[in-house]
């Protein structure tokens, strides 16, 4: 257990110091087809459908491959 939380402390500090000092690698991220926004005013509502199914799938084929 103790061994998985540390793997995933070390994956969370990659991905903010990705988003700190190269957020140009992750601008697609919510700006594919199919993900929804729906501006109102001042009301913005924001469903990524798509950039969340392409993420679940690279986290399970990660996960398979450490697994292994």
């Amino acid at each position: 257990m103790a061994r998985w939380m540390i793997i995933a402390g070390l994956i969370l500090i990659v991905i903010g110091a990705i988003l700190h000092f190269a957020p140009w690698l992750i601008s697609w991220s919510g700006k594919l087809p199919g993900d929804i926004r729906i501006q109102s005013g001042k009301t913005t509502i924001f469903i990524p459908i798509t950039s969340m199914i392409i993420v679940s799938i690279v986290l399970t084929i990660l996960i398979n491959l450490f697994k292994r």
